[in-house]
């Protein structure tokens, strides 16, 4: 593992509550649930079909984890690996909003702050005069109740033809407001291209240049740009599929480039620079760092500043905000076409995971989220240093690995689990849910553990002459290990 995140930190360290120093990477626990993480999401890709998919997880200053699985060019049989680079599409949005939100605390601008003061060709219908005006905040929440998209079929195949900023600004006065500002919640790809034009607008300079200057460039986000790599697209930028058709087929993408709607959804990235990207916010909230924004104006962007009426969407300033586990976790998510992604933080615990794929489709969110569940609680069982491990029997090694299930399942992964050994059903939405625990009981032999931790069936090993694993049993059945 590589620690490219911050010169803060050379290896994976936290400090326990008693002030000792604990190396998060060799805890086993650790290492437990990042081979679980590693298993299963290679699975869920394979069964899925997914040409290639790359994932990453961050504790603070260290990627602690980060692989490539399938290919970024599916035809061309090219691996996808941590320096992939794909669209990330809306997660550009946070990038954008980061920049506006400098603005503010240069004293550019208010949060309350009419566009229209900012923009003098801001001239959309005003369909609801009795309304509030449409605000900067309004941008950044999606509560503005401008419509979701400039007017043009950018999002229409097999072109994706993306308006440039002229023709963007040309249509708009033939665009009218979709709702009341302040009323509802509408997610809108014009709202945060307007909040991209405030940062031209008001900064005085390009808005990839002020972008690359004042947040690339200081994080090292070498590989991040405000819209597609057009060059790299087929080398080093993975080629972007359709999601999966009736015949059980994907098909290439067309390459395409966001234009006006780069601050929206034009960025291209790899999951090692958004690994940066989560890193400095760890650093801005927990190490006191002084960069691109103070703590307070970060810990504004994460906090809930809309709720629609039914109680469920909740916005921050550009972060999607949400509760999982009794925790809450912002990040965003992105989909373009051939291209799905996802970023999460949970910036309590100084947790991030990462997960890019190079298909539509695909149920970004849940690689993350499930990401999250797997390894938050083992680097809290890490740093906690009232806990007791248990020591893990070396000789259980010799039967992990994957059984065949075939054909009424996919594959039996027996893996090391707190200590003992475990097995999980692959694929499945839910590994921790589908994860058994073994006790041994003999050479060979165990027994399953059942959710009231008394002991259910035997399952045992067969180990050939040679020592290696053949088969597994089960209820009288056997299940060949195939890897």
């Amino acid at each position: 593992m590589r620690h490219l995140l911050s010169p803060l930190l050379a290896v994976a360290i936290a400090t326990s509550a008693f002030g000792q120093e604990i190396e998060i990477r060799d805890n086993p626990r650790v290492r437990e649930a990042l081979h679980l993480l590693e298993v299963w999401a290679d699975a869920q890709r394979a069964y899925e079909e997914i040409p290639g998919i790359s994932m990453a997880v961050i504790y603070d200053q260290d990627m602690l984890w980060s692989k490539g699985l399938g290919y970024a060019d599916r035809e061309a049989q090219r691996p996808a690996t941590p320096q992939t680079v794909y669209s990330i599409c809306s997660i550009s949005k946070l990038f954008t909003s980061v920049g506006v939100m400098r603005l503010r605390d240069e004293g550019l601008l208010r949060l309350d702050d009419p566009v229209g003061a900012h923009l003098d060709w801001f001239d959309i219908g005003d369909t609801y005069p009795d309304a509030p005006a449409v605000t900067v905040e309004g941008l950044l929440t999606h509560s503005s109740g401008l419509p979701r998209e400039s007017d043009y079929p950018y999002w229409s195949p097999p072109d994706f033809p993306f308006p440039t900023h002229e023709q963007i600004l040309e249509r708009l006065s033939d665009q009218e407001e979709l709702y009341p500002a302040y009323e509802y919640f509408q997610y809108s790809n014009l709202g945060l291209t307007l909040a991209g034009e405030l940062i031209t607008a008001l900064s005085g300079d390009d808005y990839s240049a002020y972008i690359r200057a004042h947040i690339l460039d200081p994080l090292a986000m070498a590989s991040t740009t405000t819209d597609i790599p057009v060059a790299e697209h087929g080398g080093r930028m993975a080629r972007g599929y359709t999601a999966m058709r009736r015949n059980g087929e994907r098909e290439p993408v067309g390459v395409f480039q966001a234009r006006g709607i780069s601050p929206a959804a034009g960025y291209a990235s790899t999951v090692e620079d958004l690994g940066r990207f989560a890193a400095w916010q760890f650093r801005v909230l927990h190490h006191e760092a002084d960069e691109i924004l103070g703590r307070n104006t970060l810990r504004e962007m994460y906090r809930v500043h809309w709720i629609d009426p039914d109680w469920e969407t909740k916005w921050g300033l550009g972060f999607s905000t949400w509760r999982m586990d009794d925790k809450t976790y912002v990040g965003h998510g992105g989909s373009c076409p051939g291209y799905r992604s996802s970023f999460s933080l949970d910036p309590k615990n100084k947790i991030a995971t990462i997960f890019m794929s190079n298909a539509s489709g695909v149920n970004s969110g849940s690689f993350t989220s499930t990401a999250q569940r797997i390894v938050g609680p083992a680097i809290a069982a890490a740093v906690d240093t009232t806990a007791v491990e248990e020591p893990t029997d070396p000789s259980l090694e010799l039967y992990t690995g994957t059984y065949d299930l075939s054909p009424w399942w996919g594959e039996l992964e027996v893996i090391l689990w707190k200590g003992k050994l475990a097995m999980v059903s692959l694929p499945t939405d839910d590994p921790l849910d589908a994860l058994t625990e073994l006790e041994k009981t003999g050479e060979h032999t165990f027994r399953r553990v059942r959710d009231d931790k008394s002991l259910g069936e035997e399952i045992r090993f067969d180990v050939g002459p040679d020592g290696r694993v053949l088969r597994l049993w089960q209820h009288s059945n056997f299940r060949p290990k195939i890897r």
